[in-house]
C-alpha cells in the first residue's frame, strides 16, 4: 500500500499591531477559548520552559474535537511549532508553526503552515480545519488590533461558596443545570444533548419556541470541575467562557466560579443606547452575570444540603 501523501498548507494575514502582541496572543493558549469563537477549552499537561503539551478541544460544526499538541515557543524569532500527538484517525502527522513578522510602520504578518497527511480521500485535504483556521485568524485580527483598549473590554467574575454537604451532591447538581431554566433573555428551557459523556451542548428556548443563544459544556467530575463557553453570545458580549470548580474537605465543600467575558463595543450602544460606555457595559454585565451566577450557586447548595440532610451527612442548624 503506498504511503499517504503529504499535504501542506500555509495561511497569512496582515495585523495592525505590534509583532509581539500577535505573539503574545497565539502563546497564551489557554486564553484562546474566550477569545477564538472555535476554541471551546485548553487543558496544560506538561509545561517545560518553552516546551508544551496542551489538551485542546474546539467545535467545529455541531461536534466537539479534541487532540493533545506538543509546542515549542521561540519568543526571539516569533515563531512556535507545534505537532499533534493525538487525533482524528483521517489525519496524521499534523505538524507546523506560527510565525510573525514586524513590518514597517507597526504592522504584522501572521504565516500558520501546517502539514499533515490523510487516509480519507473523500475530503479535499485543503478544506480540513480551513474553515476554524478562518474563523481563528480573523477573531485574531479583531483582538489583536484592540489590543490598546482590551483590559477595558475584558471582565473577569469570581465568586464563591460553601456548601455542608459532599462534593458528588453539589457537583451533580451543575452538571445537570444544564438543563436549568432562567436567566433575564427571556430563557424559558433548554434542549441538552450529550452524545458523548462529559460533553454537553445546550440551546436555549424562549417562550415562543424559538432556539436562542447556545453554550458547550465540559464536565470532568474526577476533577470536580466543568467548563464551559458561549457559542452565540448576546450582542453585548463578543466572547464569554466560565468554570465551576469544587473544593472538598472533611466537612463539606467550596464551590468557585469563575466567568469572563469579552464585551463588544459595537453592541454597547445597540443594547444599552447611544449614550451608554464602556464603563455601563462592564457595570451591566457584572450585574447580569452575577445575579444569575448566585441564582445558580443557592439553589445547588439548597439540593445538595437537603439531600445531604435528608441522608443524614449534612450539618443541621441546631440554635
Amino acid at each position: 500500500m503506498p504511503a499517504p501523501a503529504v499535504h501542506r498548507t500555509s495561511h497569512r494575514i496582515e495585523m495592525a499591531a505590534p509583532a509581539g502582541v500577535v505573539y503574545g496572543f497565539i502563546a497564551d493558549a489557554e486564553r484562546w477559548p474566550l477569545f477564538f469563537a472555535p476554541n471551546v477549552h485548553v487543558e496544560p499537561l506538561d509545561l517545560n520552559g518553552n516546551e508544551q503539551r496542551l489538551r485542546m478541544w474546539t467545535l467545529n460544526g455541531d461536534r466537539i474535537e479534541s487532540w493533545v499538541t506538543r509546542r515549542t515557543l521561540d519568543p526571539g524569532a516569533r515563531r512556535i511549532g507545534f505537532r499533534r500527538e493525538t487525533g482524528p484517525e483521517t489525519v496524521t502527522g499534523m505538524g507546523g508553526s506560527w510565525t510573525v513578522e514586524q513590518l514597517p510602520g507597526g504592522s504584522s504578518l501572521l504565516t500558520l503552515e501546517r502539514e499533515f497527511s490523510t487516509t480519507d480521500h473523500r475530503t479535499p485535504a485543503t478544506s480540513i480545519g480551513d474553515a476554524n483556521i478562518r474563523r481563528h485568524l480573523a477573531d485574531l485580527k479583531d483582538v489583536t488590533e484592540r489590543w490598546s483598549v482590551l483590559d477595558d473590554l475584558v471582565v473577569t467574575l469570581d465568586d464563591q461558596m460553601r456548601v455542608d454537604a459532599p462534593a458528588e451532591f453539589l457537583y451533580g447538581f451543575l452538571y445537570r443545570s444544564g438543563a436549568w431554566s432562567g436567566g433575564d433573555r427571556g430563557d424559558t428551557g433548554v434542549r441538552l444533548t450529550e452524545d458523548v459523556p462529559g460533553v454537553q451542548l445546550v440551546r436555549a428556548r424562549t417562550a415562543d419556541g424559538v432556539e436562542g443563544g447556545g453554550t458547550v459544556r465540559l464536565c470532568f467530575p474526577g476533577a470536580g470541575l466543568i467548563v464551559y463557553k458561549l457559542t452565540d453570545p448576546p450582542p453585548l458580549i463578543a466572547g464569554q467562557t466560565g468554570e465551576w470548580c469544587l473544593e472538598p474537605d472533611p466537612a463539606g465543600v467550596t464551590v468557585r466560579a469563575r466567568h469572563q467575558v469579552v464585551l463588544s463595543e459595537r453592541g454597547v450602544a445597540r443594547v444599552l443606547g447611544a449614550n451608554a460606555d464602556l464603563a455601563d457595559a462592564r457595570r451591566y454585565v457584572r450585574e447580569t452575570i452575577g445575579r444569575d451566577n448566585a441564582t445558580l450557586l443557592a439553589l445547588a447548595r439548597l439540593h445538595a444540603e437537603d439531600a445531604a440532610v435528608a441522608l443524614g451527612l449534612g450539618v443541621t442548624d441546631t440554635s
